[in-house]
């Protein structure tokens, strides 16, 4: 989405200057060493396309985007120790490159600065900007805690898991898009459509990515096919494999899910046949597709030009239609 460059380009510059703090390095230069990591930055460049799109001057809600991304990127520190994971973009995570205290206090100092950037903007700006904030944050880390405590549970419903991601990764993606919005000084109505085109979009794609994992291909997916398989994670295709199964599949699934075998892949092709017989996979697609035309369909009711609708409609598919 050759659109999207000019801000990524423009949040690129402002990003290298973000944390002008230098002492203590202990502290500062983890932050500096994540933020250097790269990445998409989907979330951050959305607020700044939404600003533009509404016909205000995208530099004017660099500060938000800049908070977005210190947020997106302290909640990945934190969530790297949780899962004691060793890598993140294929470099060593803070906690493995330096140790787990350090990543917790420069976490911790990156959501603090996150806040600060808030402080750029007129009171009443602050405010509503702040607001959204602190109920987003918060939501993730509700998000977070729904998703450890599943992996314990065996009675997780469809409406929980979705739920969860929701909170854990769909609301990032509509606060980022609406603080876009507020910086532009819309509707009331407009924040709203927005927030939810973005939020609805949010839950496709991580329903789209649950599906990915299993059935997408290994060459273009981006992480190991199977990945959630082997490690039991209990997503929405497993949830709905186990209601639409027959008995015996559906014990079978439950005993697969609660080992870790040596040579996993005969547990993935007989996991895999099983969400594809069962109408597992099917039903997950028709989800995705689901959540996709709610936010498209809100799409369409923005005070947005035509041809900035259709570029928001290009970004949306292009999330829907990653190579499977």
């Amino acid at each position: 989405m050759d659109f999207l460059k000019k801000y990524n380009q423009v949040l690129q510059e402002y990003l290298d200057s973000a944390v002008a703090q230098k002492e203590p390095r202990q502290l500062y230069d983890p932050i500096k060493y994540i933020l250097s990591l790269g990445g998409k930055r989907l979330r951050p460049v959305l607020t700044l396309m939404v600003c533009d799109f509404f016909g205000t001057d995208f530099k004017k809600a660099i500060h938000a985007a800049l908070a977005v991304e210190l947020f997106h990127n302290f909640s990945l520190i934190h969530d790297d120790i949780m899962d004691n994971a060793p890598l993140r973009r294929g470099k060593k995570t803070v906690h493995e490159k330096w140790d787990v205290n350090t990543a917790i206090l420069s976490g911790d100092a990156m959501l603090i600065l996150a806040y600060r950037f808030f402080e750029n903007y007129e009171p009443q700006m602050f405010q509503e900007l702040a607001r959204l904030f602190s109920e987003t944050a918060l939501q993730v880390c509700e998000g977070q805690q729904h998703d450890m405590d599943f992996e314990i549970r065996d009675d997780v419903t469809l409406v929980e898991y979705i739920k969860m991601i929701d909170h854990k990764t769909a609301v990032l993606l509509g606060a980022a898009m609406k603080m876009g919005a507020i910086v532009a000084g819309v509707s009331e109505s407009d924040k709203d459509k927005i927030y939810q085109f973005g939020r609805n979009l949010g839950i496709a794609f991580q329903l789209q990515d649950d599906y990915l994992d299993v059935f997408g291909n290994p060459e273009t997916f981006g992480k190991q096919v199977g990945g959630d398989i082997i490690a039991n994670k209990k997503t929405f295709l497993y949830i709905m494999a186990v209601g639409m199964a027959s008995s015996a599949q559906a014990a079978e699934l439950e005993h697969l899910f609660s080992i870790i075998p040596k040579a996993p892949n005969h547990k993935i092709l007989t996991v895999k046949e099983i969400f594809s017989s069962s109408g597992a996979a099917d039903a997950t697609r028709a989800e995705i597709e689901k959540y996709s035309a709610l936010a498209f369909s809100l799409l369409r009711e923005i005070n947005i030009p035509e041809d900035k609708k259709e570029k928001l409609w290009r970004f949306g598919s292009g999330l829907m239609h990653r190579d499977a």
